[in-house]
């Protein structure tokens, strides 16, 4: 039998040697031998981050740096900067707050002839990184993702491509990935204190999974801390969670309402749809809003101004969000220094849903 090949270093990177002494390209097992690792192993660094030790993805990425080498077929198109093309990956285009972030973004690349590949992760991590690898082997210059939330080897999987990358609708001032958003735990702060002043002592939260959605969970956190800093709380029967549409707004309203007392006077959703779907529900109910129940909503969709009574909601400039996230990829590409994170502040918006908590 064969012995196992053992590949070693000559030094700590042994650089010498690569090409056929005629300006030839390095490959990648010029890569996987200065580096002392298989050819395999250079490919998992680049493609399943996750899989390699941090120690040797790292010495591999380095290598791959020093000799201007990038996996096939994006390498030699990233090395040139001439596929024109960048990518964005969001959770679905049925949702007009990740609709409006594409349109501006879109825009944006297109004045300067770039074209823009749109993939949807439908909240799934895998999906994700499917259809992230997908793009970066079409060689995208400059990558937008929403959420920073995603699978292991996410980040690391575009970081080895050295393409530049921006996090979107979401802001945190301690994340390390460069960010174009806003504070979602700020602003369901905000939104429960408007009702804890108009006296609301007892609340109902309906809100989106929260698994693998980093921005739904801070908003949670943040009517949690908020509600705390006064002795209140959510009751586990007043917190539901599920889709982000009107049917689930509707069936989590009746299930708070017909549960043990007392009953939420206050109803905190996580999108204007949910709250939707509760006003539908009320009279059904035979709650009339806001004298029995306030409601309040997220995103200022165009529905939210035009129901009766009009939704008390938070506004977020999604197409900034959009213009800000391409502007930020834009200057990357073209090694003009960025901030490394770009907040927008949402607002609050009281209209008719909301008012004082009735009397028990």
């Amino acid at each position: 039998m064969t012995a196992p090949e053992i590949i070693r270093p000559a030094g700590p990177f042994d650089l010498g040697g690569t090409g056929d002494g005629a300006g030839r390209p390095a490959r990648a097992q010029d890569v996987a031998r200065a580096a002392g690792v298989s050819t395999a192993t250079v490919s998992r660094a680049f493609n399943a981050p996750e899989k390699v030790a941090p120690a040797v993805r790292d010495r591999v990425l380095e290598v791959a740096a020093a000799l201007g080498w990038l996996p096939h077929p994006a390498g030699a198109a990233l090395a040139k900067r001439r596929t024109a093309i960048a990518g964005v990956v969001i959770p679905n285009l049925g949702q007009e707050v990740f609709a409006f972030q594409v349109e501006a973004m879109q825009a944006a690349f297109a004045e300067r002839g770039i074209t823009l590949l749109i993939g949807c992760a439908n909240y799934d991590p895998a999906e994700a990184v499917r259809q992230t690898r997908a793009m970066l082997a079409r060689g995208v210059e400059a990558l937008a993702v929403v959420g920073e939330s995603q699978a292991d080897g996410f980040f690391e999987m575009i970081e080895a491509r050295r393409v530049p990358y921006v996090v979107t609708y979401g802001y945190r001032a301690d994340s390390p990935h460069p960010s174009v958003g806003f504070d979602n735990r700020d602003a369901f702060r905000v939104i429960t204190r408007h009702l804890l002043d108009l006296g609301h002592q007892t609340f109902g939260g309906i809100l989106q999974p929260m698994g693998n959605n980093d921005r739904v969970a801070a908003r949670l956190a943040g009517v949690r801390e908020t509600l705390a800093d006064q002795g209140l709380g959510l009751r586990p029967g007043h917190l539901r969670e599920g889709r982000a549409d009107i049917a689930f707004g509707r069936e989590s309203l009746r299930a708070m309402m017909e549960g043990p007392a007392p009953r939420p006077t206050a109803i905190i959703c996580g999108t204007d749809l949910l709250a939707v779907g509760a006003l539908l529900e009320a009279p059904a109910l035979g709650l009339r809003i806001p004298q029995d129940l306030s409601v309040t909503g997220f995103d200022d969709i165009a529905l939210a101004a035009e129901f009766d009574p009009p939704l008390t909601t938070m506004r977020v400039d999604c197409a900034e969000i959009g213009r800000l996230a391409a502007g930020h990829l834009l200057a990357r590409l073209e090694g003009i220094a960025t901030p490394g994170k770009i907040a927008i502040i949402p607002s609050f918006i009281a209209r008719g849903t909301t008012a004082s908590a009735p009397r028990r």
